[in-house]
């Protein structure tokens, strides 16, 4: 099955990852990967709690990363890869403007 990643950061600026290509991590991996990636970009939570879900750090590091490391073939490889794999799902939808993370 074709594993991909779709992140919109706003109309028209439109990505599709190919987590295939991507290292293969395990869950653990990636979410380690996503959460340094999170505290490198110095997201913030999304919610009041504090608490921060998987789905929620793909969002924000999705947001926080922007067009030009989603234009960086290095790092959306790894992204891609870590989004399916934390989320276990082998096509992830994120769209930054609707704050929504779809399988």
């Amino acid at each position: 099955m074709q594993s991909e990643v779709f992140v919109t950061l706003s109309p028209g600026q439109e990505f599709t990852l190919d987590a295939e290509s991507a290292p293969k991590l395990t869950h653990e991996e990636a979410r380690r990967w996503l959460d340094d990636e999170f505290v490198r970009l110095e997201c913030e939570p999304l919610r009041a709690s504090g608490k921060v879900l998987l789905a929620d750090k793909v969002l924000t590091v999705a947001a926080a990363a922007g067009a030009g490391l989603m234009a960086d073939p290095v790092w959306s490889a790894r992204f891609a890869g870590a989004a399916v794999a934390a989320l276990a799902r082998p096509v992830v939808r994120v769209d930054v403007p609707a704050m929504a993370v779809t399988f």
